[in-house]
């Protein structure tokens, strides 16, 4: 089985006129669907009121993000499927639930983890 990061960014969904709870519902349901299925790794969307810091090897920290991470924000899902097809099927429940398109990217196969 193979891991697949599902993403949007958080300007991506336009909920204008759109009921909030209802977004709430059905994404809350494709996360418990793909619970039951035993494909979530795990899920959620960055706190953007949080600001981002970078650690060295040393432990010092840095404010901040690198510049090509800059816009790293919205919502993640990690979904463990024995298939790209699969990943696709669910990404496209996702983007019903959310509204909004979702970007799939194939984790490399290490395996230590």
């Amino acid at each position: 089985m193979t891991k697949y990061l599902i993403s949007f960014p958080s300007g991506a969904m336009d909920l204008s006129g759109t009921d909030l709870q209802s977004v709430a519902d059905d994404s809350h349901a494709v996360v418990q669907e793909a619970k039951d299925a035993g494909v979530w790794v795990f899920g959620g969307g960055i706190d953007e009121s949080v600001p981002p810091v970078r650690v060295d090897g040393d432990g010092a920290v840095t404010e901040g993000t690198y510049p090509q991470t800059a816009q790293i924000e919205g919502g993640y899902a990690v979904l463990e499927v024995p298939s790209r097809d699969a990943a696709l099927v669910w990404a496209a429940k996702i983007a019903h639930a959310c509204r909004c398109a979702q970007e799939v990217r194939q984790f490399g196969y290490d395996p230590a983890s």
